[in-house]
This record gives C-alpha cells, sequence and structure tokens, in this order.
C-alpha cells in the first residue's frame, strides 16, 4: 500500500521525541508507555501505573509501535478506571499539542456516537494524539467512516478500533420509534436491524431503558460485523493479528466503560 502522508508518518518522530531526550524520560507520558521498553518488566511498569511522566509530551511512534493490541486495550481501561476513580493523569496540554505538532502516533481508533455525555478521550483518560476519534449518531459504521478507519490502522498505525456505545441512547430510542427526519432517517434505518436482533422478552418500546441498552449492545456488535464484512482491509489487518476490533459500552450513570475483550 503506498503511503499516505497526513502528518502520520515517521517524520514526525524526530520532533516528538527531541522533548522526551531533553527532559530525561520526563518528556514520556504514562498513559501508554508501556511500549517504551522491553520485556515483561517494563511493560508492568507502564500501564498506567506511573504519575511522575504524566503531564508529558506526546506518544511517539516508537512507543506505539511497540505496544500490542491487547496492551492498548489495557491501557484504555485503565484508563477509564482512574476517570471513575477521579484520578485522572495530570498533563500539559499545551506540551502534548506541541509535540504533537509534526507527527501523530495514535494506538487507536473510537468510533463513538456524538452523545454530548460520552466523549471518548476524557471517559478513558486519553491525551492528544492518543486516539483518532470518529463520532456519529448511534456509532454506525458506513462506507466513509470505514474508510476514516482504515486510513487510522493501515495508514497511519493504529491497532484497536474501539466501538463504543452507551446507554439512554437518543439514536438507538429514535430507530425504535421509526423516527422520521430528514437525512436523519437513512441513519437510523442503519441502526434498525440492531433491534430485530435484540432478544428481550420485556416491553420492546424506547420508554423501557432496558430494552433500549439492550439494542445498543446488539447495535454495537453490528458495527463491528459491519466492519468485518464491508472492510477487506480492517478485516485482513485483524486476521494477521496486527489489529483488534472490539466493541464497548458507556453506563452514563457509573461511569463504567465495559469491554467485550
Amino acid at each position: 500500500m503506498k503511503s499516505i502522508d497526513c502528518d502520520c508518518h515517521a517524520s514526525g518522530t524526530s520532533a516528538a521525541l527531541a522533548p522526551s531526550a531533553s527532559a530525561k524520560g520526563k518528556g514520556r507520558r504514562a498513559w501508554l508507555r508501556a511500549g517504551a521498553g522491553s520485556g515483561a518488566a517494563v511493560v508492568m511498569a507502564g500501564l498506567g501505573l506511573r504519575t511522575d511522566d504524566a503531564h508529558a509530551a506526546s506518544l511517539t511512534q516508537a512507543q506505539r509501535d511497540a505496544l500490542t493490541p491487547d496492551q492498548v486495550i489495557a491501557q484504555m481501561k485503565k484508563g477509564n478506571e482512574r476517570f471513575r476513580a477521579g484520578k485522572m493523569q495530570s498533563r500539559d496540554l499545551l506540551a502534548q499539542k506541541r509535540a504533537s505538532a509534526s507527527g501523530q502516533f495514535p494506538a487507536a481508533v473510537i468510533l463513538s456516537c456524538i452523545d454530548s455525555r460520552a466523549p471518548a478521550e476524557i471517559l478513558l483518560d486519553a491525551g492528544i494524539g492518543d486516539t483518532f476519534n470518529a463520532r456519529i449518531a448511534g456509532n454506525i459504521a458506513n462506507k466513509d467512516l470505514m474508510g476514516s478507519l482504515e486510513f487510522a490502522c493501515a495508514a497511519a498505525g493504529a491497532k484497536v478500533v474501539l466501538v463504543m456505545g452507551h446507554t439512554a441512547c437518543g439514536a438507538i430510542k429514535g430507530a425504535i420509534d421509526n423516527v422520521q427526519l430528514g437525512n436523519l432517517t437513512g441513519l437510523l434505518d442503519v441502526i434498525k436491524p440492531a433491534i430485530a436482533a435484540t432478544t428481550y422478552a420485556g416491553e420492546r418500546t424506547s420508554k423501557n431503558a432496558a430494552f433500549v441498552d439492550a439494542v445498543a449492545k446488539s447495535n454495537v456488535q453490528l458495527t463491528i460485523d459491519t466492519l468485518r464484512s464491508g472492510s477487506p482491509i480492517l478485516a485482513d489487518l485483524e486476521k494477521k493479528g496486527q489489529i483488534r476490533i472490539v466493541g464497548s459500552m458507556y453506563d452514563l450513570s457509573n461511569g463504567v466503560v465495559s469491554f467485550d475483550a
């Protein structure tokens, strides 16, 4: 595949590494520091447990490339734990902005809903340059979204595709109620197969919060299935073990992001 230049190639690496060297290690962030070294001891030391360098510059290519998909998922889980505990990493966002200006090396791409209560980067305690973020009502997948995810993984090197649904999703309720509203109508049609796929014995209406959340969970899986069937590029990367495509649900009431992995 021909390289795509969108400030994502290795040319930005030296600039991103420079602050790290001058600060003698304090230029590295803790969120995804596991990939900075080798060996089990180094990996464990980097699993979001350190705070002395948490304010540091954005993720470097060397750090990102050294991570496995499973390590990236583990870091996102730990980030959500910090979010729920109110112990999020202290960050110098301006330093991260400067460090990532000449190149970006995100470890994951997150496909989530546009709901204002579910900002994925905050929920996972991620900083500037850590993740690509694609947001659309109902966290559905279409060709445009799949193209974006293909870029994130095949061209830019992200290791994980995380599909994140959430409780009390308005798009899910709209699909259940068969809402008709301009271009939204077609978007909700994409969600409707998830309604039929949801096994639920109780009241199957948008007024039933449990049913809405059950459909939202089915919709996450529907999106994953669409990515695997609609994108041979992503499917091939996953088959080779270069990426993982995983689902998750965010609970608005308690802050928990539940992963299907």
